[in-house]
């Protein structure tokens, strides 16, 4: 083993480490409030549950091998180990990206004024969160199931030219219009929820800034200068989409950039890795952030 793969395990076990442990907390807090506290929780609860699940399923299957791999492990996965591994994290990543954009869907129909066009979903919202989470489930893992066709175990083998490299895995070359097809397909869901998050994001900007200016002339500097649990919601997940924007054009740049490079680089395999697990393991850290749930909680829990 080098000092540089010691340095990246490491890391990658630090970063797990954390990730697991903020995305567990805020998993059990916001479930413990949904069965014991009624009178904290909220509809929204209910998508921060399953986005705090999903990231830390992302994180234990895109970071794991990487670790094992640092540390010297060689030849963990065989061909359906590494099906299995790719595609459980590939379709928890995609699910991860859906749910964000829920989110920001919800928290932008919620805030939006009685007379706005979307006001008659907000009473249907609630009835709508968990059928939308089984189609995200049932969607990702049928296009992922057969993506996943083409990947094989390395197996002493060294990879060149275009392709997904893994620590233990590749994939064979797909014949070119079934590559196309496949390209066609992810750019579709990416830009369709990404695009979601994007117009929801600009619309929740444009409503507080309105809220903002007409606050100013009614009330006096010091009443509106008062945040509502509304507006901190608001800003929450404006701040968790806005990371998200940045760690998923980032990853995507590294990911592309290793898939048409001729010779593929470990360190930069596992870089790619770091940058892809980055979103669901500060996600529970944003969360965290102007929330007096868990202030409001905390007493309790310690008697």
């Amino acid at each position: 083993m080098l000092p540089r793969d010691i340095a990246f395990g490491v890391f990658l076990l630090v970063q797990i480490g954390v990730g697991v442990v903020g995305n567990s907390f805020l998993f059990m807090l916001y479930t413990y409030i949904f069965f014991t506290q009624p009178h904290l929780k909220k509809t929204i609860d209910v998508i921060f549950i399953h986005l705090t699940s999903v990231n830390i399923l992302t994180i234990t299957f895109r970071v794991v091998p990487d670790i094992t791999s640092s540390f010297g492990v060689r030849h963990l996965l065989d061909t359906v180990g590494c099906k299995a591994v790719l595609c459980l994290y590939r379709v928890t990543r995609g699910v991860s990206i859906c749910t964000t954009s829920l989110l920001s869907v919800f928290q932008a129909i919620t805030v939006s004024p009685g007379h706005s066009k979307w006001a008659w979903l907000k009473p249907k919202l609630p009835s709508w969160i968990l059928p939308s989470f089984l189609c995200f489930w049932i969607a990702n893992m049928v296009f992922w199931i057969y993506v996943n066709d083409s990947v094989t175990a390395n197996l002493n083998v060294t990879v060149v030219g275009r392709g997904f490299v893994h620590a233990y895995c590749h994939n064979r070359q797909a014949e070119g219009h079934r590559s196309v097809s496949l390209f066609v397909v992810m750019v579709i869901h990416d830009v369709l929820f990404v695009t979601l998050m994007v117009r929801s994001s600009l619309y929740m900007v444009c409503i507080l800034y309105r809220h903002r200016r007409r606050a100013w002339h009614i009330h006096s500097r010091s009443l509106s200068s008062q945040t509502s649990p509304e507006s901190k919601a608001t800003h929450t997940v404006l701040l968790l989409v806005f990371c998200f924007m940045f760690f998923y054009f980032s990853n995507n740049v590294a990911t592309f950039y290793l898939f048409y490079r001729p010779e593929k680089n470990p360190e930069m395999e596992k870089i790619t890795g770091i940058i892809a697990s980055c979103y669901p393991t500060i996600c529970p850290f944003v969360l965290m952030t102007n929330n007096k749930m868990i202030s409001s909680l905390l007493p309790p829990m310690q008697r």
